[in-house]
């Protein structure tokens, strides 16, 4: 009986070189831009913090984080800003959510997540609903 290539059958072992290709190593890198890893890292925050740091949800709630990147070599350093719900632990969820954006940006981009700056832009309080301005 004969297997197709490709078949269970088959015993599968490196895809054979393409034809007229350099081998991968001289090919050249993939380069993503500072701006890319930023949005990522920003978005890991976002994703953190709602899991993290939840706050009550409407107006005067927390806004979204922002984030900086800067790529060097196979290396990342990212600075996020971002608003925490107040009370809250605020050393230890900020260590979670530096974490988090860490593992998530390292997942995504494959970069080595060199270290995350975390500025806590402010601390919104969580005021009871319906409880307003007294006039």
């Amino acid at each position: 009986m004969k297997t197709r290539p490709g078949s269970p059958g088959e015993a599968s072992g490196p895809p054979a070189p393409a034809a007229g290709l350099p081998p991968p190593a001289e090919r050249g890198a993939t380069v993503i831009p500072d701006r890319v890893v930023a949005r990522i890292a920003a978005q890991a925050a976002r994703t953190a913090q709602s899991r993290r740091a939840a706050g009550p949800p409407g107006r005067g709630g927390p806004t979204a984080p922002s984030a900086s990147a800067a790529v060097r070599t196979g290396s990342v350093r990212l600075r996020v800003a971002m608003d925490l719900p107040y009370p809250t632990d605020i050393a230890r969820v900020c260590e979670r959510i530096q974490q988090d954006v860490a593992e998530r940006v390292a997942e995504l981009t494959g970069l080595r997540v060199r270290e995350v700056i975390l500025t806590v832009r402010r601390l919104v309080i969580a005021t009871e609903a319906g409880r307003g301005r007294v006039r």
